[in-house]
């Protein structure tokens, strides 16, 4: 699906649970291209074979846009934890996998830095013939919280009856207290709620006068339905009317995301509100409740090449909004594309887990009219494949090249980075892969059988999630491992 730009509005918080890093060697960052494979190798007429395959002969790059949502992952765990399995398109493997940690070195300056490897897969994974798990992570450079350009930030506020459960407001406002008063001084904050109709709550205040402010978080109660076009077209007013040159300027939107009044279709609602993202006021966007509306929700993210997170706990908000919002407002890239180019030597097919929703065009890499994602600073990125190799390569031949484009945000100049994995990166054994490949390959597949793929046998990915736990010591990946657990035993 290509996406051409309009405006680039940036969805969710996602990209704020997901600080680790990316990028190992390939530190190459130059805006001119490497030398490219010979033209026999780049034919563009897509061959697919079985289970979704791609023939490396007769289309040998993949081309998608960066994604780092994780609302997938986060509400398949409310529901499964809960007793219920997600439905099936609701269920984003990319979005499982960029849920955790990563341990990628960052690059030593601005854009990203590539990182490649894999390994051999499991004795239990079910794949004929001689096929490899390639990851593909990226990682920008890091940044001090306290040297951030202050942010003026505006919060569109769900205050629609269905957001009166527990778990809902409650957690929105105790999360936003928070916030407040961990924000500098010399930040802003605006907040509008929204229900059938939209209010302005709070002009847009210094948090140095945090009392009002305050004030306006206590006042939110829930009402009648949910116009969320309202909400975000007052909130793009409010952001706009309180705009600072040289700062950060976000609408933040807290919603269940089950839009009934009003246009409910996310390219109409961002189509009213285009003229004010325009890239200078990007939107992110967090998601609440037992039920919600996960397809409005992820179009929002797709359509405006950003991302979105789902929160369901109380701490877990607190993180997200005092530990990771205040530390990574900027942007490090904008528009970030990746484009694997696989040898029809060494490949004879291969495939790409999830990333259904952005996959572009191959020759729009390097068309900068044609959206990618925008990362922010110390985020990571990974994409997982299946790669069938050919057999008939040695252990250096070339498995394929992997390369990130994207624009500086202050420059628009584009720049790129490039890395290469051969058949020797991919042959090691799974169980002496590094720890958090094999949460990648538990995350991601778990997510396949979610969907009803049948590779993977649930009962399989749980000691393999419980041991990258136990190595890692994460709680977040131990807590993958009992997810898995709770899901096989609602088969």
């Amino acid at each position: 699906m290509v996406r051409y730009r309009q405006f680039a509005v940036v969805v969710g918080l996602a990209a704020l649970l997901a600080a680790a890093g990316c990028g190992s060697g390939g530190d190459q960052s130059d805006s001119s291209a490497p030398e490219p494979l010979p033209d026999r190798h780049r034919q563009s007429t897509p061959g697919p074979e079985r289970g979704g395959e791609t023939r490396a002969q007769d289309d040998p790059q993949s081309t998608f846009a960066i994604d780092v949502d994780t609302a997938s992952y986060g509400y398949a765990r409310r529901l499964i934890n809960d007793g219920h399995r997600p439905d099936a398109e609701q269920v984003r493997p990319e979005e499982f996998v960029n849920a955790f940690d990563q341990d990628y070195p960052e690059p030593g300056g601005d854009g990203f830095a590539v990182h490649v490897d894999g390994a051999r897969l499991p004795r239990f994974h079910e794949a004929e013939g001689d096929v490899r798990l390639m990851r593909v992570g990226l990682r920008t450079r890091g940044e001090d919280a306290g040297t951030r350009e202050d942010a003026a930030l505006t919060f569109v506020v769900d205050v629609s009856g269905s957001m009166g459960e527990p778990g809902r407001l409650d957690l929105v406002q105790d999360a936003l207290h928070t916030l407040v008063d961990e924000l500098r001084p010399t930040d802003s904050v605006a907040i509008v709620a929204f229900s059938g109709e939209a209010e302005v709550v709070r002009e847009m205040t210094p948090v140095s006068d945090a009392r009002p402010l305050h004030r306006a978080v206590d006042a939110l109660r829930t009402r009648s339905s949910t116009n969320l076009e309202a909400g975000l077209v007052l909130g793009y007013k409010v952001a706009r009317e309180g705009f600072r040159p040289g700062r950060t300027n976000r609408v933040i939107v807290l919603s269940d995301g089950l839009a009934n009044t009003g246009s409910t279709r996310a390219d109409d609602i961002l189509e009213r509100v285009s003229e004010e993202a325009d890239k200078e006021i990007a939107l992110l966007g967090v998601g609440v409740g037992s039920e919600y509306g996960d397809a409005l929700m992820e179009r929002l993210a797709d359509r405006g090449d950003g991302f979105v997170v789902y929160v369901s706990e109380r701490e877990q908000a607190r993180d997200v909004f005092v530990h990771k919002l205040p530390a990574t407002l900027a942007v490090r890239a904008l528009d970030a594309k990746v484009q694997v180019t696989f040898d029809p030597e060494a490949v004879r097919s291969y495939r790409l887990i999830g990333y259904e929703n952005r996959v572009l065009a191959d020759e729009d890499f390097r068309d900068d009219r044609v959206d990618g994602g925008e990362v922010g600073p110390g985020h990571s990125v990974t994409a997982l494949y299946e790669v069938r190799l050919t057999g008939e390569s040695a252990r250096d031949a070339r498995v394929a090249r992997v390369q990130a484009r994207w624009l500086d945000p202050r420059t628009r100049d584009a720049a790129e980075v490039y890395e290469s994995v051969t058949v020797s990166d991919l042959s090691g054994g799974f169980d002496a892969a590094g720890p958090r490949l094999r949460m990648c390959y538990a995350a991601g597949f778990f997510a396949e059988a979610l969907r009803g793929g049948g590779a993977v046998p649930l009962d399989a990915l749980g000691p393999v999630a419980r041991r990258a736990g136990d190595d890692t010591r994460d709680p977040a990946v131990r807590d993958l491992a009992a997810l898995i657990d709770r899901a096989a035993d609602l088969d």
